[in-house]
């Protein structure tokens, strides 16, 4: 029976690709999880499984660095959000690559060539894998396009662009469309790394806002500066910190 470790730090990613792999691959044994890149190779050097489906972007270790550390063992299929990476690993010699969130049918195609490639040695990737790392990192920092969360019992891909705002508590952050909310666990800290700093400002140590969806700045009583959003009544408070953001006011 062939065996499979997980890594993705989101775990409702985790839940949907166990679910689709259980659906595609029914004799396929997902033997670990892990939700970080450092994790993934600990368990990988224990549980050597067959195949590691590895998400590209992670805390720790990245899933390309991750990747480095297992290639040799196992077969390599990257998770992805961010398209321009998995492409380029997949050219550059990768199994396969899959988007999120995981389709069925491409991931039908993804268990053929796995089959095809289970009685064969895992290629080395290591030096394909190190000038990949060395690309990304010295050129063009890719952001955010995609934020997983989930809405009820279902998990969401939002795209940013629709996204109006992020205000976190000690717990989750909240995700504002104009059309619903949703809830993440990422903390505002990390998606200010994230996210584009053209299109979206903190004006807050808990407040992330989309810049083209401002509609006016305004001051309280006490003399604090409001962001109001498009389609939305909530007024959003500017802390003393980033005022110089809106300076003319």
């Amino acid at each position: 029976m062939p065996t499979a470790l997980i890594a993705d730090d989101e775990r409702l990613m985790r839940d949907q690709l166990r679910s689709a792999l259980a659906t595609a691959w029914p004799e396929l044994e997902v033997v670990g999880e892990a939700k970080n890149g450092d994790e993934a190779v600990e368990l990988a050097a224990t549980l050597k499984p067959d195949i590691a489906f590895l998400d590209i972007r992670m805390p720790g270790r990245t899933g390309l660095e991750a990747a480095r550390e297992v290639c040799t063992q196992s077969h390599i299929v990257f998770v992805t959000a961010y398209d321009q990476y998995a492409v380029e690993a997949f050219e550059r010699g990768a199994v396969d690559y899959l988007m999120k969130p995981v389709e069925v049918d491409r991931l039908a195609l993804t268990v053929e060539r796995l089959r095809a490639r289970l009685a064969d040695t895992p290629p080395d990737l290591n030096q394909m894998l190190i000038k990949l790392t060395r690309e990304i990192g010295g050129g063009q920092k890719n952001y955010l396009k995609w934020i997983q969360a989930g809405v009820g019992n279902a998990l969401r891909m939002i795209a940013t662009r629709e996204i109006l705002f992020f205000t976190s508590d000690e717990k989750y952050t909240r995700v504002q469309t104009g059309e619903f909310e949703a809830l993440i666990r990422k903390p505002i800290r990390e998606l200010v790394e994230e996210l584009d700093p053209d299109e979206f400002w903190q004006i807050h140590r808990a407040t992330l806002v989309r810049v083209d969806a401002i509609t006016g700045v305004t001051r309280d009583e006490r003399g604090h500066l409001l962001v109001a959003v498009r389609g939305c009544p909530e007024k959003l408070e500017v802390s003393r910190s980033f005022g110089h953001l809106f300076k003319q006011m």
